[in-house]
């Protein structure tokens, strides 16, 4: 029995590591694909592939390969528009002029973001004062990234920034509205229709943003990033991520957002030659303590399984 326990103590780990790595250097394809796509289309493309093998997934898994009802559509409707569409197309656009480490190091405030909006939507949620300086930490952490003086709102420097920090909150928003559904839906059927759903929209945001297939440029390093997206970090990422969630608490899954960033630094400095500087660093720390501040009880909590290296139990 102990060595069992220990195989999947083990397992769980190898699987947060390899979902972290695959979450985290997606910063680094997305990046590397914009050079070769305009950026909300390329958003699209990804999950025009990612949401074909989760409908196959959910057909094999799953006894509900379809959403019924009002409820359930919503859920996947909100999941679609806010966490696929808005997260991706801001997300793609920003990148566009920023680096991998620090669009992920700004995503990571997702989770801090979160419990502020639930706060807002969720009339059961509640923010003792040590949470609210978590969730200004984590905001303090954004400022030290994007570094907003005169010559750079002037300049520009911050618009890209900004665009990721919108797509932060697009995530949260998304997070926070598809737990105010009340709907049973498998998480599979729901992911993989909120892919349909995202790429319907983001192919009209494309669309009316002037984008086109002439802007693409076909070439074996562009259709790598796209295909690694599609696979690896979408489909791939998410039964990874479903794997998990049956043994994972919260506390666990809210860290992949703060080792993703390790990744896509290494990864951006290793594929593209991109600079990790001190700046960035302070900032994953800063919002890393606003994380610990907000999630303080629910890691106390979980210490015993923390320190058992995410144990089976």
């Amino acid at each position: 029995m102990a060595n069992r326990k220990s195989v999947m103590r083990y397992r769980n780990f190898v699987a947060f590591v390899v979902l972290a790595g695959l979450w985290g250097t997606a910063f680094m394809a997305i990046k590397a694909g914009l050079s070769y796509f305009p950026p909300v289309l390329f958003a699209a493309f990804r999950f025009d592939l990612a949401a074909v093998i989760m409908l196959g997934y959910a057909a094999v898994v799953t006894d509900r390969l379809r959403p019924q009802g009002t409820k359930e559509w919503l859920l996947v409707a909100v999941g679609g528009v806010f966490i696929i569409a808005g997260y991706h197309a801001l997300l793609f656009i920003g990148e566009q002029n920023t680096t991998s480490a620090v669009a992920a190091v700004i995503v990571s405030l997702s989770p801090v973001l979160t419990p502020a909006f639930a706060r807002a939507f969720l009339p059961s949620e509640r923010l003792s004062a040590v949470g609210v300086v978590g969730i200004l930490l984590g905001l303090v952490g954004v400022a030290v990234l994007t570094r907003p003086t005169p010559e750079s709102l002037l300049g520009g420097d911050l618009v890209p920034k900004a665009f990721v920090f919108a797509a932060a909150v697009s995530f949260a928003l998304g997070s926070v509205f598809t737990e105010r559904v009340s709907a049973s839906l498998p998480a599979p059927t729901m992911e993989a229709w909120s892919m349909v759903i995202g790429a319907v929209v983001l192919h009209a945001a494309s669309a009316l943003s002037a984008e086109s297939l002439a802007g693409v440029e076909i070439a074996v390093p562009g259709i790598t990033a796209l295909v690694y997206l599609s696979v690896a970090s979408s489909a791939i990422g998410f039964l990874i991520y479903f794997d998990l969630l049956s043994r994972l608490g919260p506390v666990e899954i809210n860290l992949v957002s703060y080792v993703a960033p390790v990744f896509a630094a290494i990864s951006g400095a290793l594929f593209l030659g991109e600079v990790i500087d001190a700046v960035t660093v302070v900032g994953f720390v800063i919002i890393f303590t606003g994380f610990v501040l907000l999630k303080r009880r629910a890691i106390a909590n979980e210490l015993p399984r923390l320190r058992g290296v995410f144990s089976s139990e």
